[in-house]
């Protein structure tokens, strides 16, 4: 029987998003990341890997016999306002296998009030990734700053078909806070839409991902909070969980 901590663990890693996006990756990189997707009888709730490297995701888990999805970032990480660039990105690692999209909405854009090429970029991206492929979009709130940018942000986004709203590239000075979590939990259950939420970026130990889940737990209910709705994208997280679940 689990202790209360790995309990903790065990629900902290089903929401993982195991990530590696690093300029320096290679086919060794990814495949230990792969590797280290399962602990016991729990698996994370997807991989991210830069484009270039799905396919090598893919074959390594057709290879070990595992259904562990995969997801990928595009228009990353500057948030660019090419729509047509996107969409190609999209379009590609979907082709490639990817079977989701992390997307980062044009955020610089809409600080200088341009609404409509983000909202037009998330459209043209969930046109092409349909119901078959899950979209996030990353509306980058560290950069973003005000809890009414992080709003209309948010707000656009699920408007044009985002699947989850997630806060950060990973990228820049502040990533995930519990404070833009607050918001964009908000925004989602004021939207009423099915819209899930991810929070990414600088999220380490297992205790601070638990304030995460029950803050999405006190704003959207515990039967919301599965890895349908609820999402951590962490690359350094896993070293906590497993040490968590060592400690017998």
């Amino acid at each position: 029987m689990p202790s209360e901590n790995q309990a903790q663990a065990l629900q902290v890693l089903s929401y993982v998003d195991l990530t590696s996006l690093n300029n320096d990756d290679d086919k060794a990189t990814i495949e230990s990341l792969c590797a280290k997707a399962t602990i016991g009888n729990q698996s994370v709730a997807a991989i991210c890997v830069f484009p270039e490297w799905v396919a090598t995701a893919q074959a390594y888990f057709e290879k070990h016999d595992l259904s562990i999805p995969i997801a990928t970032v595009t228009n990353f990480p500057d948030g660019s306002t090419n729509i047509e660039r996107a969409a190609a990105e999209t379009e590609r690692a979907i082709a490639a296998g990817a079977h989701e999209i992390d997307v980062v909405l044009p955020y610089r854009a809409l600080l200088n009030g341009d609404e409509s090429t983000p909202a037009e970029l998330v459209r043209e991206c969930k046109d092409i990734c349909g119901n078959e492929v899950t979209l996030k979009v990353i509306i980058e709130s560290g950069e973003l700053k005000t809890q009414d940018a992080i709003v209309v942000a948010s707000e656009i986004a699920i408007a044009n078909g985002a699947d989850f709203i997630k806060t950060s590239t990973g990228k820049v000075e502040t990533n995930a806070t519990l404070s833009a979590a607050q918001t964009m939990l908000g925004v989602i259950k004021a939207s009423g839409s099915d819209c899930g939420f991810k929070a990414a970026g600088g999220i380490r130990m297992v205790e601070e991902a638990m304030q995460y889940i029950n803050l999405a737990e006190e704003i959207l209910g515990k039967d919301w909070v599965t890895p349908e709705h609820f999402r951590i994208g962490a690359s350094s997280l896993l070293k906590d969980v497993q040490s968590i679940l060592d400690n017998r």
